[in-house]
């Protein structure tokens, strides 16, 4: 069996969970922006969590099915058509061989994801299918999809059922406006003033057109105000210049004190600007659904905050696995 690429979409790649283990040599986790989406559609067709998918950015691609298979679209309320038929978001339904799946206008977030009972079968890559575009690693040869693409789907076993869904308390969407997301300061927090440190947290920043699966950019907040220093050797004469340094997952950069960046899944693992902290783990999958121009407040938490999160986002997730056994 395989899928026909007959439009690709903007920008529609094949991700799962990402390649852990190779970020010390410059290689990112990569892997679906929405963590937490890619394994509710996954776990809707009855595939394995991490079973590879397609990533849809914006708009959807449009897809032809050699065979009978069964699909989810999760994520970005990004509306499934079915030969033009309307179909459900976050419920697995049937296709036939030869029907053609495409999609209606995003009507909110930023990406979908696009689960075929048995997984996308592209080649293992450093122990993952997902692309990393920018190395030309992984996924479908190294890059985003182009119409003509036949995509191969494997031939586990697969247990998912037509009419699947799940419920809206289990989806881990952002809610509400401005979209809150905690951070703890980092290492080099010491470099900005007191004042600035405040207004980074009580400034309303907005997404920029700039954010993409490398980094989401910020723009509306004050500049920051730098504590005057020497610079280091190594580091340039910008106050927000560092001798290089390794970039958790997460990290927030913000060259010249203007417009933090979010550093994402295809990120860089190290470079020379200074981090005023790092978005906890919790929250990384609800950047993934941001489009431009969205308000958000970084929310200053400590280590014990961010634990507690993460144990929810985990619970959020067993329960999600629980209703779909």
């Amino acid at each position: 069996m395989a899928v026909r690429v007959l439009k690709p979409g903007l920008a529609t790649t094949v991700q799962d969970l990402g390649r852990p283990g190779y970020y010390h040599i410059g290689i990112p986790l990569s892997g679906a922006m929405d963590r937490h989406a890619l394994v509710a559609a996954n776990l809707l067709v009855g595939n394995e969590a991490g079973a590879a998918v397609l990533e849809a950015v914006f708009m959807g691609p449009e897809l032809e099915f050699t065979a009978d298979a069964t699909v989810a679209v999760t994520g970005a309320e990004l509306p499934p058509k079915l030969d033009g038929e309307p179909r459900e978001t976050w419920t697995s339904f049937r296709v036939k061989r030869g029907q053609i799946l495409s999609f209606d206008f995003l009507k909110q977030g930023a990406r979908g994801y696009i689960a075929v009972a048995g997984g996308i079968d592209v080649p293992v890559v450093l122990g993952s299918r997902s692309t990393y575009a920018l190395g030309a690693l992984g996924g479908f040869k190294g890059r985003k999809l182009e119409a003509g693409d036949e995509l191969p789907i494997g031939s586990a076993a697969a247990t998912g059922k037509d009419g699947r869904t799940v419920a809206r308390d289990l989806r881990g969407q952002p809610a509400g406006m401005p979209t809150e997301l905690r951070a703890m300061p980092g290492l080099y927090w010491h470099r900005i003033t007191e004042a600035a440190g405040n207004g980074f947290f009580s400034d309303t920043w907005k997404v920029a057109p700039e954010a993409d699966r490398i980094g989401y950019r910020f723009k509306g907040g004050k500049p920051l105000e730098f504590v005057p220093r020497e610079p280091p050797f190594g580091a340039g004469s910008d106050p927000s210049n560092i001798t290089d340094a390794c970039y958790p997952y997460g990290s927030i950069q913000v060259p010249g004190g203007t417009e933090p960046i979010v550093l994402h899944r295809d990120a860089v693992s190290g470079g020379g600007y200074f981090m005023v902290g790092t978005v906890i783990a919790a929250d990384m999958d609800l950047i993934g659904q941001l489009q431009p121009n969205t308000p958000v407040k970084f929310v200053k938490v400590d280590m014990n905050q961010a634990l507690a999160a993460r144990k929810s986002r985990s619970e959020l997730l067993g329960k999600l696995h629980n209703a779909l056994a």
